[in-house]
């Protein structure tokens, strides 16, 4: 992995990218556009072919899928992977609705630029593209476990500790519409979880805005599936060891 610092528009800070030699980012280089991404911004809908994947370098990107009735998440993407995985496992549309749920920054490539640079770097970033995505089946299974085993403060407290993970801070914009549907509550229950975690000196939450106080005491409310999907993450796909 890279070591010293990275900038905060630097290719290493996504963890695939940082996880490819120096050659094999310079191959793609060329192909990478630089951009911002906003909170609610819509990426792809539920059967429309995938134009762009994107290597986010911060923020959060939610897969969701939306039921007759609720909308649920299913899982969620920041700087350790890449959005557009079904255009690497050879499939040109996306079955769900993928959104970017707190605003950041991403590197976006063509899709059939994509599948281009996937084939002449077969050996590299197919190894890295395939550790992430056995990272995301983990989080696939752990999220339908979840939702049903655990509740909602715990679920609640897991999906904060990951998020501040990926923008590298303990505070960040989210709000409670956004929230409840990542947790598959009403917006009442996001209030009463949010209260509860917040009387705890766990974090504050005031307008649409959540700093998390005392990261020990969130994750001692969080349920197990944080530390399972983090620790299969950093064994797939190790953090950067550079500052931002």
């Amino acid at each position: 992995m890279t070591s010293g610092t990275t900038g905060p528009d630097d290719p290493q800070r996504n963890r695939l990218l940082a996880a490819l030699s120096k050659s094999g980012r310079e191959e793609l280089l060329p192909h990478l556009e630089l951009i911002e991404l906003t909170a609610g911004e819509l990426l792809y809908r539920p059967g429309e072919r995938i134009e762009t994947v994107y290597f986010p370098l911060i923020g959060v990107i939610s897969i969701v899928t939306d039921l007759e009735g609720p909308t649920v998440e299913v899982a969620t993407v920041g700087d350790e992977g890449m959005v557009g995985l079904p255009v690497f496992l050879g499939v040109a549309t996306s079955s769900e609705r993928t959104l970017c749920q707190v605003s950041g920054r991403a590197l976006r490539m063509d899709a059939d630029q994509f599948r281009h640079e996937v084939a002449v770097l077969d050996g590299p970033l197919q190894q890295v593209l395939q550790r992430f995505t056995q990272a995301m089946f983990t989080q696939l299974a752990r999220n339908a476990g979840c939702i049903r085993g655990h509740r909602t403060h715990e679920r609640c407290a897991r999906w904060l500790l990951m998020t501040a993970d990926r923008m590298h801070s303990d505070r960040f914009d989210l709000t409670q519409k956004f929230l409840g549907q990542m947790l598959a509550v009403r917006r009442s229950s996001v209030s009463e979880v949010a209260g509860a975690l917040a009387a705890d000196g766990c974090i504050q939450y005031s307008r649409g805005t959540i700093t998390i106080l005392d990261r020990d005491r969130l994750e001692a409310h969080a349920c197990s599936c944080y530390r399972v999907i983090r620790d299969t993450l950093d064994a797939t796909l190790p953090p950067n060891t550079g500052t931002y």
